[in-house]
């Protein structure tokens, strides 16, 4: 991973930890969504949520954000981002929110306004129909504290859609998270998540199983996408995943 643009670029992030497997953006993906927003980060305040080791938190940083909120949990992931930032220089900008994503802490830790606010939720939370809503009313919070003209970013997989298990006699047997199943535990915990390719494979492949008979296992419906007190999203799509672009809704 590295810095692609502005004061660091071309600069090396650390590695994950080890043992830790992860989605971090691809830096096409990355690259695209700070070609849309330029001109946007230079004297403002932004929050990073699921930030991981800090790729996105630390571009914006890189492109002139004077106040950054990185909000992580795993606390082996915060270890490599303070390094991360130690080694970059730029701790008198960026701070760390050890926290739930989804709690009110950052809420609380969150610029106000803020200008940017980017959200990269795992894809097991976002496929799971228990998980996405609170994924979704936290967003809206955070969309909720954006200025006039700042952006909401969440990322998706993509296609999106959850899905509900069928059995033999087409009944609905069992709600089903979206896509293949993965592991996420947290806090000194074994943390293992499968790459979006190989979880949009798996994806695909449960979904065309078939019973005898010719009748399909699952059954699937699209999420929508829209938030509450905002405009928008501007999708932009890029292979299996996807960014989708948010303003708040003026009164």
């Amino acid at each position: 991973m590295r810095i692609i643009s502005g004061e660091y670029r071309r600069r090396k992030l650390h590695p994950l930890p080890k043992g830790v497997e992860t989605r971090p953006i691809p830096d096409m993906v990355k690259e695209a969504m700070f070609n849309l927003l330029r001109g946007h980060f230079e004297g403002e305040g932004v929050i990073d949520v699921f930030a991981g080791s800090g790729s996105v938190g630390l571009e914006m940083a890189s492109q002139g954000a004077s106040r950054v909120v990185c909000v992580e949990r795993d606390r082996r992931m915060v270890r490599t981002l303070e390094e991360n930032i130690e080694m970059l220089g730029c701790g008198d900008r960026v701070e760390v929110a050890c926290c739930d994503a989804l709690g009110p802490a950052t809420l609380s830790r969150c610029p106000k306004p803020a200008h940017i606010v980017f959200m990269d939720p795992p894809y097991a939370m976002v496929w799971d129909p228990e998980g996405w809503p609170r994924v979704k009313k936290q967003f809206e919070r955070l969309i909720g504290m954006l200025d006039e003209t700042g952006y909401g970013i969440i990322r998706t997989p993509w296609p999106f859609y959850h899905r509900e298990r069928i059995d033999e006699e087409g009944v609905d047997a069992e709600t089903q998270s979206g896509g293949a199943q993965a592991t996420e535990l947290i806090d000194g915990e074994e943390m293992v998540e499968l790459s979006e390719e190989d979880l949009a494979a798996l994806w695909e492949q449960e979904s065309a199983e078939v019973h005898e008979g010719g009748q399909p296992k699952y059954r699937t419906w699209d999420i929508s996408l829209e938030m509450e007190g905002a405009e928008g999203p501007e999708t932009h799509v890029y292979g299996s995943t996807a960014i989708h672009l948010y303003m708040r809704k003026q009164d």
